[in-house]
């Protein structure tokens, strides 16, 4: 039975340990617990070979005793050491290192003599015995002494952690300390009290509590991340004896039906055997795959598809163009997937600060750590980083970025970086479960990038939709100007209006009294004047006369503005209208040597239209002829009935309206260049109000003119609309 149980211990101890040290090499933690594995190893042999005499001669039981007590105390001060680098790797002190020191050199060397191990003898004939060494007691103190300081380093260890390491952490203290105590119980004190050495024989037992506590941490909560190939080892083992099993059974059914008992020849060499062993091979993968079922459930309940994760990942990072919703919900689904402790998305920005989105607790970079982090990630590029504090990197910033991360328990770091730029970068914490698996980094490799383009697009997004938001505000204020300004432009124009219409009343009342006296001295109402009197007063009565005329547009472009422009149509004989402004704008034309020709038609309907502003209208286009024309030219006036239409017409030879524009000629303060050469006290807004009277009328104005050969200007007024009164209109401008 301690044969069977020796060897047992040994193949998993064996395994464990070799599965350790090839999964990482480099890793102090898997050196060190590979030679655990070693100096377990020799301490059940050694302690097997001690408790058993197989014919060899006595010298080899007392050297393998004193292996036994130096591979045991080994074992304590190797554990010492690997608590040192696990959960996480710390500096050992000057004080502790002298104490492992003086704990460890002299009592390994004196395990190895008689003065602890002891002398071996026989008890009869085959059961050896053992005397206790004087210094065994120095040997327990030792023992106790690492046993406590291994203890203090884990308990130490274990309240700075949390999540998995925490959990790892709190099993290897179990199974170290349960081990060594009871260890240490079996194999130095009770020999010592009961002066009896047969607890010795149970020593496997307490290897057996160790190295199970030790795979159990390894598959439940993947100690050193071997887990899978544990669990796979697991499962073809288990197919393994089944097949053993099933084999053995059908050949014994066989030959105790088919050879009466006769089994082991008959049955090796006959067609029988050659079937079993064809069933068992089309039997082996079967019983595989329920094996893996069934591994999986027990230590992978907590599995996931990565297809289907991989999906709805997808639809949800195309479900908003919101960069922290993005953040936060891919975020969310991962660390729920990776059954991640903790989370954090850093997502950079331009002329902003950075996106950062936490899922769980984690202490917080200063701006120095997140430098630091930056650069290194940069760098680094898209390659996943996997936090190790363990090993001993080169680059002394490297090496301080790790210790940062697994401080504040983040076991890795994935860059997101495009081709062009590094968009950010996704931190998660230490697993809950089990450690990251060589799956998980691969679906994590996978899924970057998504959240690169996904993030990409919502900072893009985010970018326009703040430009919308800054126009807007941009736009909302020049309009909160623009209404201000245009309130105050208001206000002048009120203004301005109110006095324009003052001054023009007030102008205009000493202006008529100027015209009128002006008119009596002509007239020799206060007696005779001589020729050159009269010329000086013919021109003053034709400036004031311009003056009247100029004050009255400037009165009705007020009232157009202002909407007191009324077209109040009284009846009217429009034939003798014309021949009176012709008659009185003679006057003018003769001071320019300018010919007015006008024949008022025989007869003409009378229309109803407002007379003062259609007298302003035809004396507008003659006195403009004769300003635009040369002298000794004639300007003709008609007065013509055509379609049904009262049409006037001043033609004159004048200098003409330029082609280019004609378009612009009726607009408010508009002239030519031609004309404000020829006439720079000009308004322009003399034909502009004819329109508008025109227009008032429901008539249209007439308009011909080429640059040096003349103009005619004139409008054409419906002689029905017109032939009733169509009451007062109010126009606009």
């Amino acid at each position: 039975m301690d044969i069977l149980l020796a060897i047992i211990v040994i193949v998993i101890n064996t395994t464990l340990g070799l599965m350790v040290y090839l999964r990482d090499r480099s890793s102090r933690p898997a050196r060190l617990f590979m030679v655990m594995s070693l100096l377990i190893n020799v301490w059940v042999l050694a302690n097997l070979i001690t408790n058993h005499n197989y014919g060899y001669p006595l010298v080899v039981n007392d050297i393998a005793n004193r292996i036994a007590f130096v591979a045991g105390y080994g074992i304590v001060v190797a554990g010492t050491l690997f608590t040192y680098k696990f959960p996480t790797n710390r500096r050992t002190g000057y004080t502790e290192m002298m104490l492992l020191l003086v704990l460890s050199v002299p009592i390994l060397y004196l395990s190895a003599t008689s003065l602890v191990a002891g002398t071996v003898h026989y008890i009869g004939q085959d059961s050896p015995g053992f005397t206790a060494g004087p210094l065994l007691w120095l040997y327990a103190l030792g023992f106790l002494g690492l046993v406590g300081l291994l203890a203090k380093n884990l308990v130490i260890a274990i309240s700075k952690e949390h999540g998995i390491k925490k959990r790892q952490g709190i099993l290897v203290l179990m199974a170290f300390c349960t081990s060594a105590v009871l260890g240490l119980l079996l194999n130095a004190i009770l020999p010592l009290v009961a002066s009896s050495w047969e607890t010795t024989r149970l020593g496997p037992l307490v290897v057996v509590i160790l190295v199970g506590m030790v795979a159990y941490s390894i598959i439940r909560h993947g100690l050193f991340d071997i887990r899978l190939a544990v669990v796979r080892s697991a499962a073809y083992v288990l197919a393994l004896i089944t097949l053993a099993g099933i084999y053995y059974g059908l050949a014994y059914v066989t030959s105790v039906a088919i050879f009466q008992g006769e089994t082991t020849t008959a049955v090796s060499v006959s067609p029988v055997n050659i079937m079993l062993a064809l069933v068992l091979a089309f039997a082996f993968q079967p019983i595989k795959r329920f094996f893996d079922r069934l591994t999986n459930h027990l230590f992978y309940r907590d599995t996931y598809d990565a297809d289907e994760f991989i999906a709805s990942l997808g639809a949800l990072l195309t479900s908003t163009t919101h960069l922290h919703e993005v953040l936060e919900l891919s975020l969310a689904k991962i660390t729920q997937t990776l059954k991640s402790s903790s989370g954090l998305f850093v997502v950079y920005r331009d002329h902003h600060d950075d996106a950062i989105t936490s899922e769980g607790k984690y202490k917080k970079f200063t701006e120095e750590e997140y430098d630091l982090l930056h650069r290194l990630v940069d760098i680094r590029g898209s390659k996943l980083l996997i936090v190790n504090s363990f090993v001993p990197y080169s680059d002394p910033d490297e090496r301080k970025l790790h210790q940062i991360l697994a401080k504040r328990h983040i076991a890795l770091v994935l860059p997101l970086k495009s081709a062009h730029e590094t968009v950010g970068h996704l931190l998660l914490g230490e697993p809950m479960s089990t450690q990251y698996s060589a799956r998980d980094l691969r679906v994590l490799e996978t899924i970057a990038n998504q959240l690169i383009i996904a993030i990409m697009n919502a900072r893009s997004v985010e970018a326009v939709r703040e430009l919308n938001i800054h126009l807007e505000e941009r736009v909302g204020q020049a309009t909160r100007a623009l209404l201000r300004t245009n309130r105050q432009l208001l206000e002048l124009d009120e203004t301005k209006d109110e006095f324009l219409s003052m001054a023009s009343h007030q102008l205009r009342t000493p202006l008529t009294s100027i015209k009128g006296y002006i008119s009596m001295v002509l007239e020799g109402d206060v007696g005779d004047i001589t020729p050159a009197q009269r010329q000086l007063l013919e021109e003053a009565y034709t400036s004031s006369e311009r003056m009247v005329h100029l004050i009255g547009d400037f009165l009705n472009v007020n009232r157009l503005q202002t909407g007191k422009f009324i077209i109040d149509p009284n009846e009217v004989d429009l034939a003798k209208v014309v021949k009176q402004e012709v008659d009185q704008i003679r006057q003018i034309a003769v001071t320019h040597d300018i010919t007015v020709q006008y024949k008022a038609p025989a007869r003409f309907p009378r229309l109803f239209v407002d007379e003062g502003k259609i007298r302003q209208v035809i004396m507008n286009f003659i006195d403009n002829a004769i300003y635009y024309s040369p002298e000794g030219k004639i300007i003709r006036v008609s007065l013509t009935i055509e379609e049904g239409d009262a049409v006037l017409r001043v033609t004159d030879k004048g200098m003409g309206v330029p082609e280019k524009v004609q378009k612009k000629l009726f607009t408010k303060f508009f002239r030519a260049e031609n004309a404000r050469k020829q006439r720079p006290d000009g308004t322009g807004i003399g034909l502009y109000l004819a329109k508008k009277v025109i227009d008032g009328h429901s008539g249209k104005l007439v308009f011909e003119s080429r640059e040096n050969k003349g103009s005619t200007f004139g409008f054409r007024l419906p002689i029905k609309k017109l032939s009733s009164p169509p009451g007062p209109k109010v126009i606009e401008d």
